[in-house]
């Protein structure tokens, strides 16, 4: 069994969004994804999909998306994104896959998802936006609560395996990068072993940071700057 992370797929098969405005390397980025998916993840696999999955405003816009995802090899495992606007609640969501059934996908938020080779935990996290200063501080600080529930919970699912001699470590899936946050400052105090996060598109790869910095391995995910391809963990 192996993990897996991607990010910002940006599907929109039910909505009038395509993504090659953004560029030729988005041409064909869904059979792109596709392919390199399936060249690479097993069944028994866990892919981490860390936000911005799907343009659609409303859930019925996003059937096509999760069902093209839900066909997909391998337990995904979502976090919401900054453009994932039919996201309404964790409950609402669920209940969509069950209805719809997509009996593969999992969504993190508030807890903590247990695989054979790590515990899983995450929050989308907040960044520079549009909204006001004080909408953004409000953001901010919800998901700075989210971050430190899921990992709560990750810690506990840590400690029932040391006390069966066994260690297991923690890996964070972010849509927002951390870094110089309030959530950088959380995951180095959770003694976190791993973060992956995506957000950035086009000039913003040139803020990407990865490899180890304070004890915590960074690894950038977002599917243009992978080359469409799900990354090992």
């Amino acid at each position: 069994m192996s993990v897996y992370g991607i990010s910002d797929l940006h599907l929109s098969f039910g909505t009038n969004k395509p993504m090659n405005i953004f560029g030729k390397v988005w041409d064909n980025y869904e059979d792109k994804i596709k392919t390199n998916w399936q060249n690479a993840v097993k069944p028994e696999d866990f892919v981490i999909i860390a936000g911005d999955i799907s343009w659609a405003t409303y859930l019925s816009e996003a059937i096509k998306d999760f069902e093209y995802i839900d066909s997909l090899p391998g337990h995904k495992i979502i976090i919401r994104g900054n453009h994932d606007y039919y996201f309404d609640t964790k409950n609402k969501q669920e209940k969509f896959f069950e209805d719809n059934n997509m009996s593969n996908i999992s969504i993190l938020q508030n807890n903590a998802i247990d695989t054979e080779e790590y515990i899983i935990c995450g929050a989308r996290g907040w960044g520079d936006t549009e909204n006001t200063q004080k909408e953004d501080d409000k953001l901010i600080k919800r998901e700075a609560i989210r971050l430190r529930l899921s990992l709560d919970e990750g810690i506990k699912l840590q400690k029932k395996y040391l006390e069966q001699g066994i260690e297991k470590d923690i890996l964070v899936a972010m849509h927002f990068p951390p870094f110089n946050t309030e959530y950088q400052k959380i995951l180095e105090g959770y003694k976190v072993k791993k973060c992956i996060y995506g957000h950035l598109h086009g000039y913003g790869h040139s803020k990407v940071k990865e490899g180890i910095i304070n004890g915590v391995d960074y690894v950038m995910v977002s599917c243009d700057y992978t080359g469409f391809n799900v990354i090992k963990l």
